[in-house]
């Protein structure tokens, strides 16, 4: 089991939060008129291997979104915060 360490509730099992996405997509600013901007924000999306940003909803808890930093090919959870937190992705060095 995946344990997620929920900034607002502690360490909570996995089954309690929900995937919503990719943390590292920015949202193109609202004057953006360009479709390819738009699409891409929307539709494309890469498939990393290795550390990578993730938002979670703690939907059987708190009900807040949290930040996680997951190793997509171990799935080992390296680290958790608030959206708007910034958490350090490991050195490339030390994931071989």
């Amino acid at each position: 089991m995946l344990y997620i360490d929920c900034p607002y509730c502690g360490s909570r099992g996995h089954e309690e939060f929900t995937y919503i996405g990719d943390a590292t997509k920015k949202r193109p600013d609202s004057a953006e008129k360009s479709d390819s901007a738009w699409f891409d924000y929307v539709y494309l999306r890469d498939n990393p291997r290795g550390p990578h940003l993730e938002l979670w909803h703690h939907s059987l808890g708190c009900r807040e979104v949290v930040k996680v930093l997951r190793n997509t090919l171990t799935h080992e959870i390296l680290g958790a915060g608030r959206p708007g937190d910034e958490i350090a992705m490991p050195d490339a060095e030390t994931e071989r």
